[in-house]
């Protein structure tokens, strides 16, 4: 097999925006010449036909005025053209052009010039039919083996068969079990109409057949008739190819015996006369159209196929003989002879690139240089790779791999929040072109947004869209977390799809407001600090009066909307702030606003040794409350599960009983099976509305219970003095879930989260490290496995626990700290051997510990 690219002999491109289709090529002696030239008539959607007759001065040549023989628009799409003896009292071919609604005959005729323009060409409408069905395709034979004529055949839409005896129409019959028209040819070996229906099926029809069946049009009236007056129109074979057909040609050449072709979505088939598979070829490729012609081997055909690649195959049979590059995806191909050049291949594409062109390659002329031999200069060699290895370099620094900084991304995101609480802005710049863009604005529920998702047109480069929504409060409980996150997702020029996303706050006046101040509170919490109290007139402005004389305000109130009241109370003595109220979980966001607050106002001014620590007692206590409520509304979900389960399996036990009841002949009592029918169903409402109202309040208690985490993690980390790593750690292993789900639930994911803590950085012994975790997570039996750990965590933290990942940290503490004087090291020698030394040289010694596979080095003493 060769692969070249289609020689050009004769190119162009027809009209502007117009389309066109299979059917809209075709190619013969149309205006009777006489000189065995073939001319190519092409119709468009646009109403266009065109006729060419290619004379170029030498081969690739573009199109000449003179090439185009005629050009007239008509007014209505073109569907098909076909050339064929369509006129009755001569044999001369005749043009026929398929429209919707008309099919419309023509012959074509051509003036001798007497001057440089040429000859002129024109047609002359010889006869129409208007149609009263809309036509797909069409074909043409000798119906009936008539002789010097071809009669017309066109296939409507909804599947009837409308047969045309050239001036006058015969007879229609539809086809039986039709649903979608497809590809349509007649055999005149057989005498029979071949096509391909919808259910993926090559069916044959005999024109007798046809001719003898029962009218379309008296189709209604067909029992009232006799049986004598016409028959059905039967099938005379069937063969089952499982798959849509292309197109399908029945070619009869002097060498072979007729044949049926069909060009499938995977495979093209040849086919005897009675249907019958001759072969088959599988195709690794999606084909778009195809012509079998004739073969210089006896008993062998040709086919050409075009395919979705702009590749056009030569078969022989089912042997691949030849490959070529066309340059556009044919929809019709033909072979022709023009100007005394016998088969040459026509190609026409949707959007109207018309090609003639053929097989073969031209000879190169070219001859390569001889290369002159000449020393290798080395220096300049390395200086030259120097030189492409920068020039790599800088290439490789402006990749989309890694991530820009924030100065030199393609788009930024900024979220502007309004202090009145009535919207929020966020702005997208694009310094590039951003194509898609589209905008998501995420917030914790209960929190909401009035429009989450916006979708852009593509940004030009140094352009902005800007869109503003408004937060609301949608539940009857506090949120957890006022942060939120715009997220914007958009497509390079290049086809790289890219993120660019920003984070905001929300702020408090949104959930709750000025109060008064309670005096006594359940849950009380005392933050130190080592700066002195801030008047809350400085750091908590939007909630006291203007209007108040008092310049150093230490008490404010504040009230959800949705809950009880919280105290804020600043100590005039020492440095402490003390937040108190009835529920636990709402001392969180006060607890984080204070702290938040604080470090902005040292921030401005420049005081960078700010810090808060918490010493009191963690509440475990209240927050184990919490974690029982919790997962006491869990075990209700799954009950609520369970009964509706039951109920529904009773109800359509009921209801297929009563059907059968309802079904017999012989009436029987329902034996109350309609009343026991009524009291289930008002069970199963009764309990979809108590598991609904269950899932109400297991959001409220998750809700409450990620608040009262998020204050637990913030007193840990302020009683620990954590970095930021290990408050990350502390967070992932409190908070691993956005939301409870029925598959994973937030105590087995916290156990086991912290279990893995109690076993690697916060293990008292290699036998704790030595236990292995459960790999799957399922819902426990109750929480006091989860509350015994929980306890237990805070109790190793108090103790010296270190929360890390890294492997030194999983280590046994040593039993001799810095410090402690060591004489005799003998035992620590057997105990070790080799990982133990002693470097008397240095006059100190180091003892090496092996423990599960790391060396930990500890300096034991200096000797005396």
């Amino acid at each position: 097999m060769s692969l070249f690219k289609a020689r050009d002999w004769w190119s162009t491109i027809l009209g502007e925006k117009e389309e066109f289709d299979q059917g809209c090529l075709c190619v013969a002696d149309v205006d009777n010449s006489g000189s065995g030239q073939d001319k190519i008539i092409v119709g468009s959607y646009m109403g266009y036909l065109r006729i060419f007759n290619p004379h170029p001065v030498k081969p690739g040549e573009g199109i000449q005025p003179e090439d185009l023989l005629l050009e007239v628009q008509l007014r209505e799409p073109i569907l098909q053209v076909e050339v064929g003896k369509f006129v009755s009292g001569t044999e001369g071919l005749h043009l026929a052009v398929l429209h919707c609604r008309k099919l419309c005959v023509y012959a074509v005729s051509g003036t001798l010039g007497n001057v440089e323009h040429g000859n002129q060409y024109q047609i002359k409408l010889m006869y129409e039919h208007n149609l009263q069905r809309t036509a797909c395709n069409m074909t043409y034979g000798p119906f009936g083996g008539v002789k010097g004529r071809d009669l017309i055949c066109i296939q409507s839409m909804d599947g009837m068969l409308m047969l045309f005896e050239q001036e006058s129409y015969a007879f229609g019959r539809f086809l039986p079990g039709f649903l979608l028209p497809g590809p349509l040819t007649y055999s005149s070996r057989t005498d029979s109409f071949i096509t391909v229906s919808s259910c993926r099926q090559v069916e044959s029809y005999k024109y007798q057949v046809l001719a003898f069946a029962t009218d379309a049009d008296e189709r209604q009236e067909a029992e009232q008739q006799k049986l004598s007056s016409g028959k059905r129109v039967a099938v005379d074979w069937v063969l089952n190819i499982g798959e849509q057909a292309l197109d399908i040609c029945v070619v009869s050449f002097n060498q072979a015996v007729s044949s049926v072709f069909v060009l499938g979505e995977r495979n093209f088939f040849c086919l005897k006369d009675n249907g019958q598979i001759r072969f088959m070829k599988k195709l690794d490729y999606s084909p778009s159209c195809f012509i079998p012609y004739c073969s210089v081997k006896e008993g062998t055909i040709n086919t050409l196929v075009g395919n979705h690649s702009k590749m056009l195959n030569v078969y022989q049979d089912i042997t691949l003989k030849w490959a070529t590059q066309l340059p556009h995806v044919p929809v019709s191909v033909k072979v022709a002879n023009l100007q005394d050049l016998k088969g040459v291949i026509v190609t026409l594409s949707d959007n109207g690139h018309l090609q003639c062109s053929y097989l073969g390659t031209d000879p190169s002329l070219f001859q390569a240089p001889r290369v002159e031999s000449r020393e290798i200069n080395y220096e300049e060699f390395e200086a030259e790779m120097k030189e492409l290895q920068k020039i790599i370099k800088e290439a490789t620094k402006t990749q989309d791999i890694l991530p820009k900084s924030e100065k030199h991304r393609d788009l930024i995101v900024t979220a502007e929040v309004s202090p009145d609480l009535d919207a929020e802005s966020v702005t997208v710049q694009s310094r590039v072109t951003a194509q898609k863009p589209s905008l998501a604005v995420c917030v914790q529920a209960p929190l909401a947004v009035t429009c989450d998702q916006f979708v852009f047109d593509d940004l030009e480069p140094d352009s902005s869209e800007t869109v503003v929504v408004s937060a609301f409060l949608k539940g009857n409980c506090s949120p957890s977390e006022l942060e939120g996150s715009c997220v914007v997702s958009y497509n390079t020029p290049t086809g790289i799809p890219k993120v660019a996303q920003c984070n905001f706050r929300l702020p408090l006046r949104l959930v709750c407001s000025p109060a008064q101040p309670s005096k006594a509170a359940n849950h009380k919490l005392t933050i130190d600090t080592n700066k002195p109290p801030v008047s809350f007139l400085t750091i908590f402005s939007d909630f006291v009066d203007p209007s108040s004389e008092d310049d150093q305000v230490n008490v404010l109130g504040f009230q959800f909307s949705t809950s009880s009241k919280t105290t804020l109370l600043a100590s005039k003595t020492s440095q402490r702030y003390r937040i108190q109220s009835d529920q636990l979980e709402d001392l969180w966001l006060i607890t984080k606003e204070l702290i938040l607050r604080l470090e902005e106002h040292f921030k401005k001014q420049n005081c960078k040794d700010f810090a808060c620590t918490f010493s009191g007692a963690i509440p475990l206590q209240e927050y184990f409350e919490l974690i029982d409520r919790h997962f006491e509304l869990r075990l209700n979900a799954e009950k609520f599960q369970e009964l509706l389960s039951e109920r529904a399996v009773q109800f359509r036990a009921i209801e297929r009983r009563l059907l059968t009841r309802f079904k017999d002949k012989t009436p029987a009592p329902l034996q109350h099976l309609d009343t026991l029918l009524e009291g289930t169903f008002r069970e199963v409402i009764a309990l979809a509305d108590a598991a609904e109202e269950n899932q109400a309040n297991m959001f409220q208690a998750f809700t409450k219970l990620r608040s009262a985490t998020h204050l637990l993690v913030t007193l840990i980390s302020l009683w620990q003095k954590l970095s930021t790593d290990q408050v990350a750690i502390l967070e992932a292993t409190f908070l691993p879930l956005a939301e409870d789900t029925p598959e994973l639930g937030w105590e087995e994911a916290v156990d086991a989260a912290i279990s893995y803590l109690l076993r690697t950085c916060l293990s008292k012994s290699s036998k704790e490290q030595a236990l292995s975790l459960s790999s799957q997570l399922s819902m426990p039996k109750d929480t006091s496995r989860l509350k015994k750990n929980i306890t237990l965590f805070c109790d190793r933290l108090a103790k010296g626990g270190r929360l890390s990942f890294s492997t030194d940290s999983a280590a046994q503490q040593p039993a001799v700290m810095p410090g402690t004087v060591l004489n005799n090291t003998s035992h620590l020698e057997e105990e070790c051997g080799e990982d133990f030394r002693v470097h008397k040289d240095l006059n100190e010694c180091y003892g090496i510990t092996f423990f599960r596979g790391n060396f930990v080095i500890f300096c034991i003493s200096t000797f005396q």
